[in-house]
């Protein structure tokens, strides 16, 4: 890709970031996209089939750093010995979590678009995989205990997904609320103490 190639991508990007910003992915328009970053729409389609092809190439390389980092943390604790998987209960998930703050605050703007602005894309699914992930993670955890011989009581997969669902909503709230990244990293910090005593006691840990 030459300069001036480069160029047009970049105020395509820069226009429309701040029109998903302001309007969502539904209410965003394409003209007003293609007029604030002052090229034709023939440019514009010869970098993107669609608007919603150019959402995806904002959102879409943070979607998948975020959900693969994610994947490891929970595939990473299930492949630790069954005897030595209760004793890092919380450890890799905050080691997860640690990053994720790092990186949702090194690319702040990209990352709020995914989260508040993609109603009507496939993306406003995002944080509903990831819980539909920790559940399905929790329940193999779950068999675990008890294949060590420890007295869990049964869980209904529905209540588990309201507590999932809950932990990860507070969690991309700091997003949702601007807040700034010291004062998140202490409240994801609580959070995550909370949420964690709440598991175990649950699971009679």
């Amino acid at each position: 890709m030459n300069e001036a190639e480069q160029t047009t991508l970049e105020k395509i990007h820069a226009a429309a970031k701040q029109e998903f910003m302001e309007k969502g992915f539904q209410s965003a328009s394409l003209r007003n996209i293609v007029k604030t970053a002052g090229v034709t729409t023939g440019a514009f389609y010869g970098y993107f089939s669609s608007k919603e092809a150019l959402f995806a190439s904002i959102v879409e390389p943070h979607a998948a750093a975020v959900m693969g980092r994610f994947m490891t943390a929970q595939t990473d604790f299930a492949e630790l010995p069954k005897e030595e998987q209760p004793e890092h209960m919380g450890k890799e998930s905050a080691v997860c979590v640690d990053w994720m703050i790092d990186y949702m605050y090194e690319h702040y703007e990209d990352f709020k678009i995914l989260i508040c602005c993609s109603d009507g894309t496939p993306y406003e699914y995002f944080v509903d995989s990831m819980v539909e992930t920790e559940v399905e993670y929790t329940f193999r955890y779950i068999e675990v205990l008890k294949s060590l011989g420890n007295k869990v009581p049964e869980l209904d997969r529905e209540l588990c997904h309201m507590i999932a669902s809950g932990m990860f909503e507070g969690i991309f709230e700091v997003i949702r609320h601007d807040m700034p990244k010291k004062r998140a990293v202490t409240f994801i910090a609580q959070l995550r103490e909370f949420y964690t005593a709440g598991w175990m006691k649950i699971m009679g840990q």
